[in-house]
């Protein structure tokens, strides 16, 4: 077995985290420092790994209002509001839903590091929904590796440029870091893979909305394989047309509508739902062709 993958099972821990303390030097294979993460572990090999205590966060809780949709001592299913990011970064220091979750919840799993305690996944700054939060370390490897093997259900709802051609597709395309402009996202040959089926709901004026699904969760996924689609979400000012056919504010009509998991301690499925903003509402009344 792979020495990244004997720690992340011995210790409970997600194996990116396992990775980051072999490289760190924490992890002796027979009693000697073993720095590379593929090193292959033989019968009879002894395995010791010194991990550091948690660091305390510096990021402070903050009176944000937050909807807890659920909740029990592992994990907690949140509503992100479109506008609000996800933790704490260069140019947005705190008003994060990281900031909510310290001052609402008394524990949160600390595998994410200081700056983004409990956070198991991200969803875009302006784009809303739901929301999955590991409160302890035990949940956190859980959900992880769920959402690694693709077993979380989750889906979006959009409303997209254009109409159509068909009731239903997959995009199937990789998507990496755009090769000239890093702030953005693009399908590139050697991108990682990334996979998204999306359905047609409702024919717009001018517009299609959609339901979306991942399985895969890249950066800025469903944004970028609808765009190379010829179908951005309208009100993307980063991978929509420069002269949208709709003055949409306020960033992108996508939200996060669903997500079903395993619970890490029952081993019970569940699903939740939630719709969208009254942004989102008013947009999908307005084209509508009745």
């Amino acid at each position: 077995m792979r020495l990244d993958l004997y720690v992340a099972e011995e210790y409970q821990i997600t194996r990116s985290r396992a990775i980051s303390l072999i490289k760190d030097g924490c992890v002796l294979v027979n009693g000697i420092v073993q720095t590379k993460a593929g090193y292959e572990l033989r019968s009879g090999d002894s395995v010791k790994a010194d991990i550091p205590a948690p660091v305390p966060t510096s990021v402070e809780a903050q009176e944000i209002p937050l909807r807890i949709i659920y909740q029990d001592q592992d994990l907690a299913v949140v509503f992100k509001p479109s506008g609000m990011v996800v933790h704490p970064a260069a140019g947005n220091p705190d008003g994060t839903l990281v900031n909510a979750l310290l001052a609402h919840m008394d524990d949160l799993s600390g595998i994410g590091g200081e700056l983004r305690p409990g956070i198991v996944h991200r969803i875009d700054k302006d784009t809303s929904g739901l929301l999955l939060v590991a409160k302890n370390d035990k949940s956190h490897v859980s959900l992880s590796e769920q959402i690694g093997a693709h077993t979380v259900e989750r889906a979006y709802l959009a409303i997209v440029q254009g109409r159509m051609s068909k009731d239903s597709g997959d995009v199937d395309r990789p998507i990496g870091r755009h090769p000239s402009d890093r702030k953005k996202m693009a399908i590139v040959p050697d991108g990682r893979s990334a996979f998204t089926h999306w359905s047609v709901l409702e024919e717009l004026r001018g517009a299609t909305y959609i339901e979306a699904r991942l399985k895969t969760g890249r950066t800025h996924q469903i944004r970028v394989h609808m765009a190379s689609i010829g179908h951005p979400v309208l009100g993307d000012p980063v991978y929509g047309p420069k002269k949208p056919p709709y003055p949409v504010d306020g960033g992108q009509l996508l939200h996060a509508y669903k997500i079903g998991f395993i619970h890490p301690s029952t081993g019970e499925h569940m699903t939740f739902t939630e719709p969208p903003e009254e942004r989102f509402h008013l947009w999908h009344n307005k084209l509508k062709l009745t």
